[in-house]
Order: C-alpha cells, then structure tokens, then sequence
C-alpha cells in the first residue's frame, strides 16, 4: 500500500503560481511512476505531468511551458510547480502513484485532491 498526501493548492490571480507537493509514504520502493492529474467541473480527469523514478518526465501540451514536474527522492515527494495561471486551470489536483510488485503486478494509488482556482 502507498498513501499520498497533497497540499499546496489554493485561489491565486490569473498570472500567479503554485506548487503542490504530494508526499508518498508506505511502500514507495514499490512506485515506479507519479504523477499530477486534474479535474475540472462537468470534465474528465486529465494527466498534467508524470514522471517515471529514475527517467523521463512527460508534461501535458494544455500546460507546457508553464507546468513542472519534480521530485525529491530523499523525501518520497513529488512538486509541481505551476506559473502563469489560467482559468482555465481550475480544477482538483489529484497526485498519482503507479506501483510494481515483484510479480510484475501493476497498481494504482490517489492521493484526496488539493483544489486550484485561478480567478480572472
């Protein structure tokens, strides 16, 4: 089992930043990947940014540019730093973590949601 915890959202200006963190606990020598997801009112939930432990990362196109994705190691956490907001922004930030056993067995785990607003 993993546990995520996010903090860090909030109502900011449109032009204003963010960082979320979303800190792992449990078994997080099991992830292999974490990433940010959203989900905007009466939308789907989408991916903004994910990066795979000890690789790449991969942004979005709606936020390129303007999105980040980071990690401590050290701190099982992972960032998103988030400049020159939008409206079209708001949404729920939701942290995900993408875990492999030793069978090779793959799992899913959701942090609560941290909200984001960006007003106009």
């Amino acid at each position: 089992q993993v546990q995520l915890v996010e903090s860090g959202g909030g109502l900011v200006q449109a032009g204003g930043s963010l960082r979320l963190s979303c800190a792992a606990s449990g078994r997080v020598f099991r992830i292999s990947a974490m990433g940010w997801y959203r989900q905007a009112p009466g939308k789907q939930r989408e991916s903004v940014a994910s990066i795979i432990i000890g690789g790449s990362t991969n942004i979005a196109d709606s936020v390129k540019g303007r999105f980040t994705i980071s990690r401590d190691g050290a701190k099982n956490t992972v960032f998103l730093q988030m400049v020159s907001l939008k409206p079209e922004d708001t949404a729920v930030y939701y942290c995900n973590a993408a875990t492999v056993d030793d069978l090779g067995r793959r799992n899913q785990y959701w942090g609560q949601g941290t909200q984001v607003a960006v007003s106009s």
